[in-house]
C-alpha cells in the first residue's frame, strides 16, 4: 500500500469537490479507492488524485491568479478544533510530559521515548570547532537565523555523509545541527530600557554556556538572555521549543519538503527551511510582539502601542491567526508556563496588551505574541525570538524531510498563470 494515503476529506479538498463527489468519481471508475486497516475508512493514492485533478474540473474555491495552495498527506503533524497533535500526541501535555529532544525524536521516528530515554545530545567536539571557526568573522550583531545558516552549510560540506538519506543518518543530521547551533550564537544582550524601542547594550563575548552533554534549551538560553539560566526558565524555554517544534505544512517546511523532493540532503533542506523562516510575516514574527510589548512599558499604554502598530498593518502583531478560529494552542499553553516565572510588572504590561487587543478584537493571540511575551519578561533583546523559532522548526524540517524522502521524487511542479504581454 502507498505511503501518506489520503482520507476522503482531503482527497475532495486537493480536487475542489465534495464529499460526494469524490465517491462519485469511484463508481465511474475515475478514482481508485482504498480499504483502510479498519475495514472501513476509505483511502486514496495521492498521486492518483494529482493526476486527476490536473484533467479533471477546476476547484470551485478557485483563488486569484498567483495564489497556491497545496494539500499533502502527513502522518506527523495534525491541526483540527484548534488542537494541535505530533504524531496522535497532543501538543500541551508533551510540554508537560516531555523534553524537547524527545519530541523530535517523535517527529523522526513516530515513537516517543522517555525524557530519560532521549539522552542529552553530545555536541561533536568537530561541529563545535567548525561552527566557531565559521562564525567568528562574522559581526556581533549578525542575525540569528542567518548565523546558524552558515553553520549549516559548514556542517554539510564537512560530512562525507551527508548523502546518506536512510532514516537513522537524517536523524543523526537533526542531533548534530541542534547541539551545535546553540554554540554558533553569541551571548545574550540586554535590551535597555530606557530606550523606547528595546535597543541592545552587549553585556559579554561569546556563547560560553553551551556544554557538551547539556539539554539544547540549557545550552541555548545563554544566547537568548542575560538572566540566569534557572531550571524554571529552562523548562519554559523548553516548552516553547516543544510548541515551536512543527506546524503542519507552513510556509518553511513546504520549502522544505520541495527541497527534500529533489532528494538534497538533509542539510540542504535545513537550508531551505531557513531561507523561508527568515521572512518577517513567518519565523522573526514573534519580534514585532516584543516590540509591542517593550512600547506598552516604554509609553505607559497598552492601547497606545498597539494604535501605533495598527498605523502600519491591519492587524497588531502577535493577533489574530489564519489556522486557529477560536485560540491558537501554543499561545495558551505557553503563556500559562510564562506566569510562573513572569515578574509582577511585566505581567502587567503583557495582561494589558492582550486585554487591549481583545477590546480591538484583533483576534486571538497568537504563538508570536506568546513568544514575545517570553522574550519581553526575560529582558531578551529583540530578536532573540528568531533563535528559538529556527532552532525549534529544525525539529520539524528533519521529519518532513524524512517524510518526503518516502514519497516519489519530484513530485512538485506548480503551474504558472502568464500575465505578460
Amino acid at each position: 500500500m502507498p505511503r501518506n494515503l489520503l482520507t476522503a476529506d482531503q482527497a475532495a479538498a486537493r480536487l475542489g469537490v465534495k464529499v460526494e463527489t469524490v465517491y462519485a468519481y469511484v463508481s465511474r471508475g475515475a478514482l481508485t479507492r482504498t480499504v483502510a486497516e479498519d475495514g472501513r475508512t476509505s483511502r486514496f493514492d495521492p498521486a492518483e488524485v494529482d493526476e486527476l485533478a490536473q484533467r479533471g474540473r477546476p476547484r470551485r474555491d478557485r483563488r486569484r491568479a498567483g495564489s497556491v495552495e497545496v494539500t499533502l498527506a502527513t502522518g506527523i503533524t495534525k491541526l483540527a478544533d484548534d488542537r494541535l497533535a505530533f504524531r496522535g500526541h497532543d501538543v500541551a501535555d508533551l510540554t508537560r510530559t516531555a523534553t524537547f529532544e524527545a519530541v523530535a525524536e517523535l517527529l523522526w521516528t513516530a515513537e516517543l521515548p522517555s525524557s530519560a530515554d532521549a539522552a542529552v545530545w553530545t555536541v561533536p567536539d568537530d561541529a563545535r570547532r567548525l561552527a566557531a571557526a565559521v562564525t567568528a568573522p562574522l559581526p556581533a550583531d549578525a542575525p540569528a537565523i542567518e548565523r546558524l545558516a552558515v553553520v549549516t552549510a559548514a556542517l554539510a560540506g564537512a560530512d562525507p555523509l551527508r548523502v546518506d538519506r536512510r532514516p537513522a543518518a537524517v536523524a543523526r543530521v537533526g542531533r548534530r545541527l541542534l547541539t551545535t547551533f546553540p554554540t554558533a550564537l553569541p551571548a545574550a544582550v540586554a535590551p535597555d530600557r530606557s530606550r523606547r524601542r528595546g535597543t541592545a547594550t552587549r553585556t559579554g563575548g561569546g556563547n560560553r554556556a553551551t556544554g557538551a552533554h547539556r539539554r539544547v534549551a540549557a545550552a541555548l538560553w545563554p544566547a537568548l538572555s542575560p538572566l540566569p539560566a534557572t531550571r524554571p526558565r529552562v523548562r519554559v524555554l523548553d516548552a516553547a521549543l516543544v510548541l515551536l517544534a512543527d506546524h503542519e505544512l507552513a510556509t518553511s517546511t513546504l520549502a522544505a519538503r520541495v527541497a527534500a523532493s529533489t532528494r538534497a540532503d538533509p542539510y540542504a533542506v535545513v537550508l531551505a527551511g531557513l531561507g523561508a523562516v527568515a521572512g518577517p510575516r513567518h519565523g522573526t514574527a514573534a519580534a514585532a510582539s516584543h516590540r509591542l510589548f517593550l512600547d506598552a512599558e516604554a509609553g505607559g499604554s497598552a492601547e497606545r502601542a498597539l494604535a501605533a502598530a495598527l498605523e502600519s498593518s491591519p492587524t497588531p502583531p502577535g493577533f489574530g491567526h489564519p489556522v486557529y478560529r477560536t485560540a491558537d494552542p501554543r499561545a495558551t499553553v505557553l503563556l500559562d508556563r510564562l506566569a510562573s516565572i513572569c515578574p509582577r510588572r511585566a505581567a502587567a504590561t503583557i495582561d494589558g496588551v492582550l486585554a487591549a487587543g481583545a477590546r480591538l478584537d484583533a483576534g486571538p493571540a497568537t504563538v508570536d505574541a506568546a513568544l514575545g511575551a517570553f522574550a519581553y519578561a526575560t529582558q531578551m533583546p529583540v530578536g532573540a525570538t528568531d533563535a528559538v523559532f529556527a532552532v525549534a522548526r529544525t525539529a520539524g524540517w528533519i521529519a518532513h524531510a524524512l517524510e518526503e524522502y518516502g514519497e516519489a521524487p519530484l513530485r512538485f511542479r506548480a503551474r504558472a498563470v502568464y500575465t505578460g504581454e
